[in-house]
Order: structure tokens, then sequence, then C-alpha cells
């Protein structure tokens, strides 16, 4: 856990855009804010204002505990959770191939 004091999310934010395939001037034009702000979150130089946060996290359908999660006292894998983030926009035969591979790696470990 990192210290309070030094609270950066812009690289945490960027990777969740990412992850959901967005650009920043696609992600401003869906939560209303101009695509600079976008950037400028992204590389720490703004804090993201709490309407901000919230639109964000319904958007991406994520919780704030996501985007604080290394100031926050949880175990949790990051890198798990934004390769899994795209999951419900795979087509139908994909989903149901990653059900199967995880359902086989269950029974052999």
């Amino acid at each position: 856990m990192r210290k309070l004091s030094t609270i950066k999310i812009g690289e945490n934010l960027q990777q969740i855009r990412k992850s959901h395939g967005y650009t920043q001037e696609k992600l401003a034009e869906k939560i209303e804010v101009s695509a600079r702000y976008i950037s400028d979150i992204e590389q720490d130089k703004a804090k993201p204002s709490y309407d901000v946060l919230i639109s964000i996290c319904n958007l991406f359908k994520i919780t704030l505990d996501q985007i604080f999660s290394e100031y926050l006292d949880i175990e949790e894998n990051k890198t798990l959770q934004y390769s899994l983030s795209g999951y419900e926009k795979l087509s139908e035969e994909n989903q149901k191939t990653i059900q199967y591979l995880i359902s086989y790696f269950n029974k052999v470990t």
C-alpha cells in the first residue's frame, strides 16, 4: 500500500480505459468532459472530481476500489481484473471457450 499523501491514479485509470477499448476522446465524450482533462488526469496533472470518478465507474461498470486498489488494504489481482473487463464484449462462442478453459483448468489443479 502506498502513502496516502502521494495518491496518483492516472496510470490506473489509463489501464482501465484502454482495457475497455476507449480512447481519451471517446471517454471524454461519454462522460462529457474535455479530452485534455482526461489526459491531465491520466498524467496525474489534475485530480478527477467525484462526479467524473462516478461517471467513469458507471460507464465501465467498476467500483471505486478498482481505481484506488493500490492504496487500499485489500487483496486483489488487478491484472486479472483488467483482463476480464472486456469479457462481455466477446462473442458468445469466445465466451463459451473461455468458460470451458476455466472449467478445464479448475479440474486439472
